[in-house]
């Protein structure tokens, strides 16, 4: 599973901003998906994740009521909606697949990744 992310970019405090996840090599219907991010000098941390049929979804507490994942397997694409955007937003972010059932905010129980697209937020 090949996995590419788009979306990022420079947007200003309060801003929106919506990331796309468009995966190739096989269907991610069989997998859950998830979001995490990177500042800069910090560890990579969870953002966000939504069960294999999209029925179900989980968020940091950071970014609860501000971030909304989604997908459509049809389109093997995954989502993250990025609402009223902060200054500590900043970072790359990652989108990442799971064919197990693994502690889905747990980074190493994901199996595929992106290469990240870089959002920044400036005050």
């Amino acid at each position: 599973v090949q996995l590419v992310e788009s979306g990022g970019g420079l947007v200003q405090a309060g801003g929106s901003l919506r990331l796309s996840c468009t995966a190739s090599g096989r269907t991610i219907s069989t997998y859950g998906a998830g979001w995490f991010r990177q500042a800069p000098g910090k560890e990579r941390e969870f953002v966000a994740a939504i069960s294999r049929s999209g029925t179900s979804d989980d968020y940091a507490d950071s970014v609860k009521g501000r971030f909304t994942i989604s997908r459509e397997n049809t389109k093997n694409t995954v989502w993250l909606q990025m609402n009223s955007l902060k200054p500590e937003d900043t970072a790359v972010y990652y989108c990442a697949v799971q064919f197990g059932l693994g502690a889905y905010t747990t980074s190493e129980t994901y199996d595929y990744w992106g290469q990240g697209t870089e959002v920044t937020v400036s005050s």
